[in-house]
C-alpha cells in the first residue's frame, strides 16, 4: 500500500518525528556520521547537555550550546509544510516532536508536542522572566536575566525528566489516531521511543534513512529522506 493512499483512508493522523525531520533545514542530528556525537569536544555532547553539567560548568554549556544548539536561520523544510497543510486540511490532529528548533510551528502547525522542549523558550532561574532564544543568542558568557539570575533554556537535558502534560498530551493523541507515522528518528532514544506502542489504529507508516527496531512492525517502511516523500503527498 503507497503512503498517499493510508493518508487518504485516514482522517486522524499523529505525526512523530525526530531529528531526522530538521536535518533538511540544515540542523544536524546527533547520531548520524556527521552527527554531533561523532565530533570532537572537549568533553562529550551527552556531558555537557546534562543537568549536571549546566550547573557545574554553565558558561562552557552555553558556549557549546549557543555554537551547536541555537539554529535560529534555519527555516522549515517540505516535511514541516506538508504537514502543516495536513493539519489544516483537518487530515493530521498532532505533530509529536524530539525536535527543540520550532520549525515546526514556524511552518504553521498547532498543535505541536515539543517533548523535549524548545530553544525559543528560556527562563531566569531566579524570577522566571522569559527571555526569547535571540537574546540567548545575543548574550555572551552566562546568560543572565536582569535580576542577575541565571537563565536556562527550556529545553531537556540529560537527567532531567520530561513535562507530564506534554508526555499526556502526545502519548492520548497517539493512542487515538487511526493512522500514526513515524519519521526521522532511530527509535532508540528513551522514553519518547517507547511512546509508539500506545498505538492502537490502523495504519503504522515509518520514513527513516536508516532501518529502525520497529521496521518489522509497520505496515510500510520508506528508507528515503523526510522531505522528499512528503513533499510527494497531495
Amino acid at each position: 500500500m503507497e503512503l498517499q493512499q493510508i493518508i487518504n483512508e485516514s482522517s486522524n493522523i499523529v505525526f512523530f518525528g525526530g531529528a531526522g525531520v530538521s536535518t533538511e533545514s540544515g540542523i544536524p542530528d546527533f547520531r548520524s556520521v556527521d552527527g554531533l556525537y561523532n565530533q570532537r569536544f572537549e568533553y562529550p555532547p551527552e556531558e555537557i547537555l546534562s543537568h549536571t553539567f549546566f550547573v557545574n560548568h554553565t558558561e562552557y554549556f552555553y558556549d557549546f550550546y549557543r555554537e551547536k544548539m541555537l539554529a535560529l536561520d534555519a527555516r522549515p523544510n517540505d516535511a514541516h509544510i506538508k504537514l502543516a497543510q495536513l493539519e489544516k486540511s483537518g487530515k493530521l490532529s498532532a505533530v509529536v516532536t524530539q525536535n527543540i528548533d520550532g520549525l515546526h510551528q514556524m511552518a504553521g502547525s498547532k498543535n505541536v508536542y515539543e517533548l523535549h522542549g524548545s530553544v525559543h523558550r528560556n527562563y531566569c532561574m531566579s524570577c522566571h522572566k522569559f527571555y526569547d532564544a535571540e537574546y540567548i543568542k545575543n548574550s555572551e558568557g552566562i546568560a543572565r536575566c536582569e535580576c542577575s539570575g541565571i537563565i536556562k533554556p527550556d529545553v531537556v537535558l540529560y537527567e532531567e525528566g520530561l513535562n507530564d502534560e506534554i508526555v499526556s498530551g502526545a502519548i492520548n493523541a497517539i493512542a487515538n489516531a487511526d493512522c500514526l507515522i513515524v519519521a526521522g528518528t532511530s527509535l532508540n532514544v528513551y522514553p519518547a521511543a517507547g511512546f509508539i506502542r500506545y498505538f492502537k489504529g490502523k495504519y503504522f507508516v515509518l520514513i527513516n534513512r536508516d532501518k529502525t527496531p520497529a521496521d518489522s512492525s509497520a505496515d510500510l517502511v520508506i528508507h528515503d529522506s523526510v522531505g522528499k516523500i512528503l513533499s510527494k503527498i497531495s
